[in-house]
């Protein structure tokens, strides 16, 4: 197998017959694939109108079924986990009822350690349960897709000879309830880290790089940001593969020099920090320019509440599922890390949560579905060590482990649309997959 950085982050198949480019994410270690993206190719000839219409639909209802082939088999996978899991809930239930009548023959420890068991278990039933209404949803989402293509078909036999409005209301209405579908499947708790993918070595030992995390499947450019303090260059590389090999790209040279390494891509511009402040900075890349800029009010700056490793790395600005975060800390807070929802607009503070985490302890951090991940050191032995939950505002210490490959991380995010995590290590560019978990409320629902 071909294992260059590129083609293990983003690898290219193309069929002459149907004219299609699919893309689709490196594995996780236990196999399952992350996401995929179908475009078409560029540069077909259309005969006319109709034809060109017809191929819109087509491309339309190939990335639904694609799309949907990657939800069967997640599911499926992770359906076949629960189900294994439910037996052994099963066997914990049934000694617990043989403890439970006969008490006298166990000591208090054990009984609470079976009773313990048995409580961490019981959440599995509703999950159990979701996966098998998924499954059934996906199964009719395929059904109906094939009922689409089938009349495509006939189309091509017999051009014009179907109303083309009354097609493609049918595949928006199956793109919204596909959109639905992922998005329930999408979220969840992170449970584990792939293996380091390292993509490129370039640039000094501290630096940023990223994709836009809200953008079309088709756009991936990657933006490139080395340095941690006073820096203004940042190059925009036109895809990942001019990325790799250093070519065809444009410089953006902004108006104010950005302190840290905490810059985030967010729906066509940059937020960062500008150097020495605690101002946020949203800068425009198609028409260069700041659109908006606010103080983050309070805010330490200048090495004053970094992570551990220090360079300027006070605010750092965050985006995944529920949108635009900044991370930092303040003197009220004695410390600790504040997380914040931003509005992206006016980049004003929307709510903020005190973590109790504190930030100079830190080694980075980043946010997966509104839970803030932190790792207890920047070097060689990281881990991912405390999970804080904005949709209850509570935390607990976790153990997940991630080979931190060259020893000093400097710059670590999640990106939503890949759902891969970024990171800038000792001068290299590196990747990794997440395997998220759902978490079920007690209503049943994600």
């Amino acid at each position: 197998a071909d294992k260059s950085p590129h083609s293990l982050l983003q690898t290219l198949f193309q069929s002459p017959d149907d004219g299609w480019q699919v893309y689709t994410s490196a594995q996780a270690p236990d196999g399952k694939c992350l996401c995929t993206a179908v475009i078409p190719v560029q540069g077909t000839c259309s005969r006319d109108l109709r034809s060109r219409q017809l191929r819109q639909l087509m491309e339309k209802v190939q990335n639904i079924s694609q799309s949907m082939e990657v939800l069967d088999l997640r599911t499926y996978r992770d359906l076949q986990y629960v189900r294994n899991t439910e037996s052994l809930m099963k066997a914990l239930d049934s000694r617990l009822k043989v403890a439970t009548d006969s008490q006298k023959s166990l000591n208090t420890k054990s009984f609470q350690e079976l009773k313990d068991k048995m409580t961490e278990l019981l959440p599995l039933i509703p999950v159990l349960d979701q996966y098998k209404a998924d499954t059934k949803m996906i199964v009719q989402l395929k059904e109906e897709v094939r009922n689409v293509s089938g009349s495509l078909l006939a189309i091509q036999e017999e051009m014009g000879a179907y109303d083309y409005e009354e097609l493609q209301q049918r595949v928006l209405v199956l793109e919204a309830r596909l959109h639905a579908c992922m998005q329930k499947l999408g979220c969840g708790k992170l449970t584990g880290v792939s293996n380091p993918i390292t993509i490129r070595a370039s640039g000094s030992r501290f630096g940023s790089w990223m994709t836009d995390t809200m953008a079309p499947s088709a756009d991936s450019r990657v933006w490139y940001m080395d340095g941690y303090y006073k820096g203004r260059r940042v190059l925009e590389f036109r895809t990942l593969n001019d990325f790799v090999t250093g070519q065809n790209f444009v410089q953006h040279l902004l108006p104010h020099p950005w302190a840290g390494t905490g810059h985030v891509v967010f729906n066509g511009s940059l937020y960062y920090n500008k150097y020495q402040s605690n101002i946020a900075v949203k800068y425009h890349f198609r028409s260069r320019s700041v659109l908006v800029q606010r103080s983050l009010t309070s805010a330490g700056y200048n090495n004053t509440f970094p992570y551990s490793w220090g360079g300027f790395s006070d605010i750092d600005f965050m985006v995944d599922e529920n949108g635009l975060w900044a991370v930092y800390t303040t003197n009220q807070n004695a410390g600790n890390i504040v997380v914040s929802k931003v509005d992206p607009q006016t980049l004003e503070i929307l709510r903020s949560w005190d973590t109790g985490y504190p930030k100079r302890s830190a080694g980075e951090s980043f946010m997966i579905c509104g839970t803030l991940y932190v790792t207890n050191s920047h070097l060689a032995g990281a881990k991912i060590y405390f999970a804080y939950y904005t949709n209850t505002s509570s935390y607990e210490y976790t153990d997940i482990p991630f080979h931190n490959q060259y020893s000093h991380i400097s710059m670590l995010d999640y990106n939503p649309r890949e759902r891969v995590l970024y990171t800038w290590n000792n001068g290299h560019q590196v990747v990794y997959n997440v395997t998220l978990f759902h978490v079920i409320k007690t209503s049943g629902e994600l």
